[in-house]
């Protein structure tokens, strides 16, 4: 019998609103998974099953009253650590936050309440949300369920990771930087960076961030399957007038012809072979569904749009990150200072004004170039899922992992929706690929996923182990 921690958000939801199931049951179904599993993965930090149960009991009492509840009715979902939940503290994995309890929730949080979603625990990130591993001196280390030598990504590591061993139906983390599409891409589920404007955000707990963060990061979904990344966009999406940068764009856009562009090495990236292997396996499978793929030599600057994404990002503010990544003593952060350090002492002092200029330039060209195509196929990295902590192994180690997430770096700078689409597995180590689409065009990316999805992925939820044997 399938328990009710293994549906999907869409089956659930459907399920829940038709009275099938309850949503306390289905409270009660995830909450038992998580104390089954959570031991092994350290995923979710702070969860209060007391306050699960009562929420899943007000979207019973509503369905009863047959009032409306929303698209994800009764839905458990995990949300990340820096984003403010009311009465939880926003820690950010950072000692000094670790009890900066949030007065208010974000609109990120109000907009899951509102589309009847049951919030089910706060997942572990790095800290300051700085690497694409995840552990922290408050939480502690999370661990790939399908691998545990294998990093579960960052810095959403702890949603991919609850999500994939069925801790919830969806996770809800942030991207600046491929922060919710590299660890879905880990643990082989699917995760969307949505369009800047998108989703609003804003953390009350936190001062204003910087124009970077303001311009570069979004929140987003990370679910098992396409349909139930849509169901979460579109919760996600409703407007809250706290968020200035906010736009209320229709969630489908005008038709276009199935045309998807395919380019394996942009700037002359180099990728390794089992990378490169999905990628023509996504496209054969978009043939297949009836789209028209075309192999490109390359895309727009994509390394001009990481350092774009660079400056913006360390450009502003990295001393004061600095002093509190220092006081903190968070080895991996540390890390990412100390790597960083060169690269920012050779900005320039008016290094935002010139970044937000080029930012404009590089925005033109890929929506341009975006016109001629649905969607974009390109690497989510160039190496499959690093060994975990591959960044401590000294700046060779760090450099490798910066170099590999080129496309993680340079895509949010444009703004523009990123879709990673897990595909299969290369031995016991998971692979995907990345689905890129203009501005406001998530369904794109969405409608080529579903596509690419519906010719195989890797089997989840997963039940973690304790000890993977090599079988590479």
């Amino acid at each position: 019998m399938t328990e009710l921690w293994q549906w999907s958000a869409s089956e659930l939801a459907t399920r829940i609103r038709n009275r099938d199931v309850s949503a306390k049951e289905a409270a009660q179904s995830a909450l038992d998974r998580l104390d089954a599993v959570n031991p092994v993965i350290n995923a979710v930090v702070e969860h209060r099953p007391e306050e699960v149960l009562r929420q899943a009991e007000h979207v019973d009492r509503a369905i009863a009253r047959d009032e409306t509840v929303g698209p994800l009715a009764g839905v458990p979902v995990t949300v990340k650590i820096n984003i403010d939940q009311k009465d939880f503290a926003t820690t950010n994995g950072a000692r000094a936050s670790a009890h900066s309890i949030a007065g208010v929730s974000s609109p990120v949080v109000d907009n899951l309440v509102k589309a009847g979603a049951v919030l089910l625990g706060r997942t572990n990130s790095p800290t300051f949300a700085l690497r694409w591993f995840t552990s922290n001196q408050v939480h502690g280390k999370t661990f790939n369920p399908r691998n545990r030598a294998l990093t579960p990504g960052g810095s959403s590591g702890g949603g991919a990771a609850a999500v994939t061993a069925g801790i919830g139906q969806l996770a809800v983390g942030t991207d600046i930087g491929g922060s919710i599409r590299y660890p879905a891409y880990a643990c082989g589920v699917h995760g969307l960076r949505p369009s800047f404007g998108r989703v609003p955000a804003y953390n009350a707990s936190w001062p204003e961030r910087a124009i970077g963060a303001q311009l570069m990061s979004a929140a987003g979904p990370m679910g098992r399957t396409i349909a139930d990344l849509e169901l979460g966009l579109a919760a996600l999406s409703a407007p809250d007038v706290r968020d200035p940068w906010h736009v209320a764009m229709p969630l489908e856009g005008r038709p276009v012809p199935r045309r998807a562009a395919l380019c394996l090495r942009p700037d002359g990236w180099r990728i390794a072979p089992d990378v490169e292997a999905a990628l023509r396996d996504a496209a054969r499978r978009l043939v297949d569904a009836g789209w028209t793929v075309e192999e490109i030599d390359d895309t727009p600057p994509m390394r001009a749009a990481a350092e774009v994404q660079e400056r913006l990002w360390l450009g502003d503010g990295f001393e004061a990150l600095a002093k509190a990544v220092a006081d903190d003593g968070d080895p991996g952060a540390a890390a990412v200072i100390a790597a960083s350090r060169a690269r920012v002492a050779a900005m320039p002092a008016d290094v935002v004004k010139h970044a937000l200029v080029q930012r404009t330039t590089l925005m033109r060209r890929w929506r341009v170039f975006l016109e001629q195509y649905a969607v974009l196929l390109l690497p989510v990295s160039s190496e499959l899922p690093f060994p975990d902590d591959l960044d401590l192994q000294g700046i060779e180690g760090f450099e490798r992992v910066w170099d590999a997430q080129l496309t993680m770096r340079a895509l949010p700078a444009m703004g523009m929706p990123a879709l990673t689409v897990t595909t299969g597995l290369a031995g016991d180590v998971p692979v995907g690929v990345q689905v890129v689409a203009a501005q406001f065009r998530e369904d794109l990316c969405l409608q080529a996923g579903a596509a690419i999805e519906a010719r195989g992925v890797p089997p989840a939820p997963v039940d973690p182990m304790t000890d993977y044997p090599a079988r590479r």
